[in-house]
């Protein structure tokens, strides 16, 4: 049964080499992770949020970029 937060290993290989609790947890927070921290000073991380990052939003249409024609126009309309 896996637990519902990574182990200390699992946070170790995730923070690529990072051996301070300190310096752990604010490498996570940069990723955009909740981080609480133990007792004894170590960060915990919900399996769950790992998890959330990793799903891949549903198939979404991309926002269309770049310049909105019909209120361009309109506003040169007014102007006239």
């Amino acid at each position: 049964m896996t637990m519902p937060w990574l182990s200390d290993d699992e946070i170790a290989d995730l923070c690529a080499g990072l051996k301070q609790a300190a310096a752990q947890i604010r490498f996570i927070r940069q990723l955009g992770l909740q981080v609480r921290t133990k007792p004894n000073g170590r960060p915990l991380v919900m399996r769950a949020d790992i998890e959330a990052l990793q799903t891949p939003v549903a198939n979404k249409p991309a926002p269309q970029r770049g310049p909105n024609r019909a209120a361009l126009l309109a506003h040169f309309q007014k102007a006239a």
